[in-house]
């Protein structure tokens, strides 16, 4: 890949930023899109992001920032998507100029609910983005912790093992550690399927399960992912790695982790409507536990995914937390 390609995120979030903050550590501009105009006005005067990682300054020399997502894909190579899966959507319908030339990435957690897809076979169908030009980045990392510098890891997955190795070392600095793959619909099932085990786990938390519930519920968590994954793309993987395991137990287990917030609350007994309200975050879990849902029903009949199935009743089904665990606890072993 050539070292001058343009580098662009779309979306304004924490992840978002988090992404825009570690492009700064190695590129001399940034193109970033965002929707809010407030946003972009605030960035421009404080040079913080006014809703997320409000701690993180930017040289505003290195952004050339804007509210017109055509203007952006326009000027950059390399596209960065870190719109939220529900609104995504409807933010790519707003794309007039043609992108099926330029590299995507994907940073989305979770699948599109209007069709059903991965990102990335979102891109692939509808804007003819063949697969090679396709990345995804997976953690274990929290943007939170991009923020503090602490030190972290990205997986970036994508079948062009060289387009993989010049995102991450973009990306890489001395607190961001990479790695590649080439299993990137594995790896993107898997950033999707995290959130839903971290809704789990934040609802055992709510409920009053202790620590030692909550490992195994961990550990049935990955050994469900595997069966996930390996139903929807049968390949070699290691599900122990980083960009599975890694991630999910971050996901699972981490304070910062927005997903288990929003478990924590439903096991408290708040409605779905009311966590959301209360947190006003998007949580990704909520629409993947959807999405996981209709995927089983087409593809996974014969899978067992006991864990899903008891988040999906208790978010969509309006059953009840305490006796939707307790029958899942029979479950698991």
């Amino acid at each position: 890949m050539n070292k001058s390609l343009q580098y662009a995120v779309f979306g304004a979030g924490s992840w978002a930023t988090a992404i825009v903050k570690m492009l700064c550590e190695n590129l001399d501009e940034v193109g970033w899109y965002m929707r809010s105009v407030y946003t972009k006005e605030h960035l421009l005067k404080e040079q913080h992001n006014p809703n997320y990682l409000s701690s993180v300054e930017f040289h505003m020399d290195q952004l050339k920032l804007s509210n017109d997502i055509n203007e952006i894909a326009t000027y950059a190579d390399v596209l960065i998507f870190v719109i939220p899966s529900a609104f995504m959507y409807s933010e790519l319908e707003k794309l007039k100029v043609d992108i099926s030339k330029k590299i995507v990435v994907s940073a989305v957690k979770g699948i599109l609910p209007e069709t059903g897809l991965l990102v990335g076979q979102h891109f692939n169908e509808t804007y003819h983005i063949p697969f090679e030009n396709i990345a995804v980045i997976a953690g274990p990392c929290h943007a939170e912790e991009v923020a503090l510098e602490r030190l972290s890891y990205l997986t970036i997955s994508c079948a062009d093992e060289n387009k993989a190795k010049a995102i991450a070392k973009n990306l890489s600095s001395d607190y961001i550690k990479t790695k590649i793959s080439d299993d990137i619909i594995g790896v993107e099932y898997a950033v999707m399927l995290k959130n839903i085990y971290a809704i789990a786990a934040g609802i055992a938390h709510g409920l009053g399960y202790g620590d030692n519930f909550q490992s195994v519920l961990m550990s049935n968590s990955i050994r469900e992912m595997k069966r996930f994954i390996k139903k929807m793309h049968k390949m070699k993987r290691n599900i122990n790695n980083s960009a599975y395991l890694g991630d999910l137990l971050v996901t699972g287990y981490s304070t910062f982790s927005r997903n288990r917030m929003f478990g924590n609350m439903i096991g408290k007994g708040y409605t779905v409507k009311s966590a959301m309200m209360e947190m006003n975050m998007v949580a990704e879990g909520y629409y993947a536990t959807k999405g996981a849902q209709v995927l089983n029903q087409k593809n996974l009949k014969k899978t067992r995914l006991p864990i899903i199935q008891a988040v999906y009743g208790i978010l969509y089904e309006n059953k009840n937390p305490k006796k939707e665990f307790k029958k899942l606890t029979e479950k698991l072993d």
